[in-house]
């Protein structure tokens, strides 16, 4: 596929930008290829700088589950922009997203607004440090909670694509810190909480992985997890960043039936613009100051154009509630049909999902952790990239993210999908 004005901008970009990115999973490093820049989207479509459509699976990693330019929601941020795009101060947006929250996660009993996950995971780490006053932290291997220092060891998403194995700049006493395990594994935590436990401060996990590719937890794993935290007074945080109110009103613990002792959030409920959150028992949340003394702070924390963007997304959500269940089963059919296709060309792969996500794994084993998911056949899968995106589907590019659905695709949509997929294996 030529895309000379892409590639032109990208060899501009790398000038000023280092990589030619401002975030390495925007990079195609990993699929032997470089980026392509994007015009405009609208729906379940991107379009290039060239007018190229395609049909988006990336959903800005996640957050447009409504599909892109909502109209609802571009009201709502044109609205807000009118009024003021930034004031420093405290608005009436910012209690009404916390009650929303609070109203869709039983756990969460308070709120703080931040401008990224990255921060919510960063300051729910420190608050649980705070709270316990204990140090230590456990956390997983290709589970990706941002990029603050304490959570880069072995972690997913563009550090799993890129082959990074942690990253230079992080202090190794405060690396000592953080305790890695597998994923799914529980007899590593046991064996750790064990030994360390009245020095941990807190668990983080995705209770379901989309930074190694999606990954479900076993049967019994976050369980296990919440008996073990509450047995030896240790927090356990939920990095719900990526599957809050993407597979439920709410998060994978009102699913699961598990509640943490503290909930990140971002993506969706900031409607595709910036922000984070995190929240939980009332006891923890009020350590924070001004109320306590763990000090956290952000001067662009709950913005108003991105709480009005948000506001009106889980507004629609919680309208078209019943909805969830068949964007389930539009991306399970979807998941099925598209194994279907490499089965016939007997090309192992392996398909994981989780409600509107998925993983197409290019390798024959079970994936149930980063172990795992790295055996997967990375050349395959950027073959698989830029063959399907010559046909005009847009996946991440990296064997290790995950793919979304969003409300606004449609069964043509799927259908073409499927031909793109269908021709691309034709020339295999």
């Amino acid at each position: 596929m030529s895309n000379k004005f892409s590639q032109s901008l990208y060899e501009e970009a790398v000038k000023y930008i280092p990589g030619g990115v401002n975030s390495p999973v925007r990079a195609f490093k990993s699929v032997a290829s470089t980026p392509v820049f994007i015009q405009r989207a609208s729906g379940s479509k991107i379009y290039d700088v060239e007018g190229r459509e395609y049909i988006d699976y990336v959903s800005s990693w996640g957050p447009m589950i409504l599909g892109h330019s909502h109209p609802a929601v571009v009201a709502a941020i044109q609205a807000a922009a009118e009024r003021g795009t930034s004031y420093g101060a405290p608005t009436e947006l910012e209690i009404e997203m916390a009650k929303m929250i609070v109203e869709a996660f039983p756990s969460v009993d308070m709120v703080r607004m931040v401008s990224s996950g990255t921060e919510a995971t960063m300051s729910a780490i420190r608050l649980a440090r705070g709270f316990t006053g204990r140090d230590k932290i456990v956390k997983f291997e290709g589970c990706y909670h941002g990029h603050s220092d304490s959570l880069l060891a072995k972690a997913g998403s563009g550090i799993a694509t890129l082959g990074i194995p942690g990253s230079p700049g992080v202090p190794r006493a405060l690396a000592e810190l953080t305790i890695t395990l597998p994923f799914n594994d529980a007899e590593a935590v046991k064996t750790a909480v064990d030994a360390y436990g009245e020095e941990i401060a807190c668990i983080i996990v995705e209770p379901v992985a989309g930074n190694m590719g999606v990954v479900l937890p076993t049967e019994g794993f976050l369980k296990m997890l919440r008996d073990i935290t509450r047995r030896y007074g240790i927090l356990l945080i939920f990095d719900e960043v990526i599957t809050g109110f993407r597979l439920t009103y709410g998060g994978f613990q009102n699913i699961s039936g598990i509640s943490p002792d503290l909930t990140c959030l971002g993506k969706i409920i900031g409607g595709g613009l910036p922000v984070g959150a995190f929240g939980g028992r009332k006891d923890i949340m009020e350590k924070l100051a001004p109320a306590g003394s763990v000090y956290q702070a952000g001067t662009l924390s709950g913005n108003p154009l991105a709480m009005s963007a948000g506001i009106e997304t889980l507004k629609i959500l919680k309208k078209n509630i019943g909805e969830y269940e068949i964007l389930d089963r539009r991306t399970s059919l979807l998941c099925k049909e598209l194994q279907l296709l490499f089965d016939g060309r007997d090309i192992p792969v392996r398909t994981n999902r989780a409600g509107s996500m998925f993983t197409i794994f290019f390798t024959s084993e079970a994936v149930i952790d980063f172990s795992s998911a790295a055996q997967s056949n990375t050349e395959l899968y950027g073959r698989y990239f830029r063959g399907i995106l010559a046909r005009g589907i847009s996946l991440a590019p990296s064997q290790f993210e995950a793919s979304f659905l969003s409300f606004a695709h449609t069964d043509e949509d799927m259908e073409k999908t499927l031909d793109a997929c269908r021709l691309t294996l034709k020339n295999w």
